[in-house]
């Protein structure tokens, strides 16, 4: 049976994002998608117009954006609940259902970084599932009830041609995180770049001439170290084209520069298995934290280990 993608939407600019993303994921996987709203009830903020005027709003988000996304995707399977509950439970959850669950965030800029609230960091750092973060620029509140938000119309620039990215840890295996990656970039009929950051051992370098030497020899042993971790994969993928990167320096940097004209960006997330304080506190690896707040692409969080 097919995992539907899964979506938490609102009617911010952000969710809206989201669900947009979403439902073109699920066309190229040939999925159902399914639209999760989560509301807190009456211990959540409410808009101004009362709690019962919001609670009457929240249950028809999900409608809404139903509706847009049928006109907009008329041949797609699109089913959507609202649910009562704590939204980062709620779309844990969710995620254990689902082929991939996505959730929008706020867009500030590259520089500024992008602004992961609360339930997004909580719902990357615990969900068993990938989760995809989509961007939406500029989209800084929340409405209320009488205000809506429409989606935007399709990127004429966002083609099959943009290359899916991905961040690649030799140090230990990741198969879920490349399975995903190799997947995604098929049903784009995309290349895949893979990127692998790594720092050369400072007791190996005598001097600025062995040091260039040195690192021209070892990045071409690194990069043909990444093209044999994913010999198997190629394998089932011959169609995919695959460049891979062996470079020197901190990985979040280098996989930030693939990553301006990228579809998307795939990086995995240690599970936790250990330091339960830790696993509270939604702990997602520094790697991860600098690509989910500053990269402009759609994230990929794969969990693995």
């Amino acid at each position: 049976m097919a995992h539907p993608v899964f979506v938490g939407v609102d009617n911010s600019p952000a969710g809206l994002a989201a669900a947009d993303w979403g439902a073109r994921e699920a066309l190229l996987r040939e999925l159902p998608l399914r639209l999760v709203h989560a509301w807190e009830g009456p211990r959540s903020s409410a808009p101004p117009a009362g709690e019962e005027a919001a609670g009457r709003w929240s249950e028809g988000v999900p409608r809404e954006v139903t509706d847009q996304l049928r006109l907009r995707y008329p041949g797609l399977d699109i089913t959507a609940d609202h649910v009562i509950g704590e939204p980062r439970d709620v779309l844990c959850q969710a995620a254990k259902y689902a082929e991939v669950l996505v959730i929008g965030t706020v867009g500030v800029g590259r520089v500024a970084g992008f602004l992961l609230g609360s339930v997004a960091m909580a719902v990357v750092a615990h969900a068993e599932g990938p989760v995809v973060l989509v961007r939406a620029p500029g989209a800084t509140e929340r409405p209320v009830p009488g205000e809506e938000s429409e989606l935007r119309p399709p990127d004429p620039a966002a083609g099959a041609a943009s290359p899916v990215v991905l961040g690649l840890d030799l140090s230990r295996r990741c198969d879920e995180v490349i399975t995903f990656a190799f997947d995604a970039a098929a049903v784009r009929t995309a290349s895949l770049v893979v990127v692998h950051g790594w720092n050369p051992p400072p007791y190996h370098v005598y001097g600025l001439g062995a040091a260039l030497k040195f690192g021209t020899d070892l990045s071409a042993d690194k990069r043909e170290s990444v093209y044999q971790a994913l010999q198997p994969w190629r394998e089932r993928h011959p169609g995919v084209e695959v460049s891979a990167q062996a470079v020197i320096g901190e990985p979040a940097r280098h996989l930030l520069d693939a990553a301006g004209h990228a579809a998307l960006v795939v990086i995995g997330r240690h599970r936790l298995t250990a330091l339960p304080s830790v696993a509270r506190i939604g702990h997602i690896g520094h790697i991860a934290h600098a690509v989910l707040h500053h990269c402009p692409a759609p994230v990929a969080v794969v969990p693995h280990g």
